[in-house]
């Protein structure tokens, strides 16, 4: 699978229930409509790109994008849902785990970047779970192997079908050369907390394990013969109805299209303006504040909640359809105090509200997306900048921060740089900036006012602050600098840097699993002409070099 050009149908993300391909989400009466159940059914010759059968319920990206599209329904359009069951609409294949021909067939690029998406998609579930109040059960009516039971793995109870023949296993060690990318590895250890000798013989077992022996090592939490599977899926499923937290009532959130106008390589979104220039491998991303009434209602037009899915789909073209862009400049454009006024009310709401709270674990998850964005990000704040609050994380995101120094260049803190965002270290933006004196972020709580460059530098939340007259000079020098360094250096450092502090789940699965996928995927053991993801389904074994690094 090539990277996108000029020539080939780019890689979209919006999508919706009535033109899913590969899941069947519905709403069964016997729970009173209270459970939503995704099925997967995956279409053979459904694949995102021509050139490969997806068989077996295998998945590809375009199965992802519905999974992403249908946990934002779930949380948005259906505040009644106390329970999410995933499952198969196949008999006796639960999913076989990403498409081994659309790997082998696909670009270093592109793996990675699958790999990532498909990651974040699994943390959205596990968040439906802790911070939208709906636990997920999966049930695992037939074989789960390699990313079919990472899926499985993101929710928080697993049931297995005891037919003799269904089991779970994480084989990409063995079959392929590879490691589960989807954060296998991380999740048997810490989340089920799978004891490590028996998880290194599970993750070397090509054939899986299956029934009690599965209970017995933590990788299932009960399994079930055929003829009771539907009871104890039931009984399971009503509990998590009994204990679910969600206390939504009222009407959803109906999500409509995200619309955008793309002329060449400039796509404009009501709030959000991407320019690409593939030549100096630069992207202009510039996001405009809010307008109106704060308080009006949580419509999909409200800026909180229409110009975040903006940004979202504008991180996502840039990550698929525009591989060689190195740097992304951030630019914001709008009234500071108006963000300010967006982001205490919605806050406010989001205490009695839980349209709100979910509109602010939107907003949070975007900027995790841009946190976890292979780019070098530059922020510029200038006189037209509104890098306040909720803005101003788009500035804390970046690797550097240029601030002009003019009388009518502000950059302004809000209640919501306190907590609202936190990274996938688990602290805030403003916590990883200091951690070496946390009393920083104390101080800064009491900092209510604008602050210019001078104050801006001093606080410590820009990098440089170059005066009117160098200012075109010095932004200039610091992008061609950066976009003459290694994209291979540049990705290694970034995401080494970004996140300090506490090691959780999820940096371990974006930075240590992450980045020895990425080395893996690039080995010939792996990928070279008789490594074992190219030598998958052909006659012959894999040819190893056995030297260990």
């Amino acid at each position: 699978m090539a990277d996108p050009t000029h020539d080939e149908a780019p890689i979209r993300f919006e999508t919706h229930p009535s033109r899913y391909r590969h899941w069947k989400l519905d709403f069964p009466a016997t729970y009173g409509g209270r459970v939503a159940r995704l099925a997967m059914d995956v279409q053979e010759d459904g694949g995102l790109r021509p050139g490969y059968p997806m068989k077996l319920n295998s998945y590809d990206l375009g199965v992802d994008i519905e999974l992403a599209d249908a946990i934002s329904r779930v949380r948005f359009e259906h505040p009644e849902v106390r329970a999410l069951v995933v499952t198969s609409a196949k008999d006796r294949i639960f999913c076989s785990g990403a498409n081994i021909y659309m790997l082998g067939s696909s670009t270093h690029t592109f793996k990675v970047n699958f790999c990532k998406y498909t990651n974040e998609t699994r943390l959205y579930l596990e968040e439906l779970s802790a911070l939208s109040g709906v636990p997920v059960l999966c049930a695992v009516n037939g074989t789960a192997s390699g990313g079919g039971y990472e899926l499985a793995l993101a929710c928080d109870e697993i049931l297995l079908q005891d037919d003799g023949s269904t089991a779970v296993s994480l084989p990409e060690a063995p079959l392929l050369a590879v490691l589960p990318g989807t954060g296998g590895l991380t999740r048997v250890t810490d989340k089920r907390k799978v004891r490590r000798d028996l998880a290194d013989v599970f993750s070397t077992l090509a054939e899986g394990v299956r029934g009690k022996r599965a209970v017995d090592w933590r990788l299932v939490d009960e399994s079930a013969s055929r003829s009771k599977f539907e009871a104890a899926l039931k009984a399971r499923v009503e509990a998590m109805v009994a204990r679910s937290p969600r206390g939504a009532t009222g009407e959803g959130l109906a999500l409509p299209p995200v619309t955008v106008t793309r002329t060449g390589d400039v796509s404009a979104y009501k709030h959000v303006l991407l320019q690409v220039d593939r030549g100096r491998r630069v992207a202009e991303l510039t996001m405009r504040g809010p307008e109106g009434d704060p308080r009006a209602a949580l419509t999909a037009e409200h800026w909180s909640v229409a110009a975040w899915r903006e940004l979202d789909d504008a991180l996502l073209d840039l990550r698929f359809n525009h591989p060689t862009v190195g740097l992304v400049v951030l630019h914001t454009v709008g009234d500071i105090e108006a963000v300010r006024a967006f982001d205490r009310s919605l806050v406010e709401r989001a205490r009695s509200e839980w349209l709100a709270r979910e509109v602010l674990l939107l907003q949070k998850r975007v900027l995790k997306r841009l946190d976890l964005t292979a780019r070098s990000l530059f922020a510029l704040v200038e006189p037209a900048s509104c890098f306040a609050g909720s803005m101003l994380e788009l500035a804390l995101a970046a690797d550097r921060v240029f601030m002009i120094d003019a009388a009518s260049t502000h950059v302004a803190l809000s209640v919501v740089n306190f907590g609202a965002y936190p990274m996938s270290n688990g602290l805030t933006r403003l916590e990883s900036r200091f951690l070496y004196d946390p009393s920083v972020v104390t101080r800064l709580k009491d900092e209510a006012g604008l602050m210019d460059a001078g104050d801006a530098l001093k606080a410590g939340l820009v990098t440089f602050t170059p005066d009117e007259m160098d200012w075109d000079d010095e932004v200039r020098v610091a992008i061609e600098e950066r976009t003459s360094l290694s994209p291979d250096a540049m990705t290694g450092m970034e995401a080494n840097l970004r996140f300090a502090g506490p090691e959780t789940m999820e940096t371990k699965i974006f930075g240590r699993l992450s980045a020895w996928q990425n080395w893996i995927f690039q080995r010939p053991n792996a990928v070279g002409t008789a490594g074992a993801l190219t030598m998958y389904g052909q006659p012959g074994r894999p040819v190893f070099d056995y030297r260990r690094t």
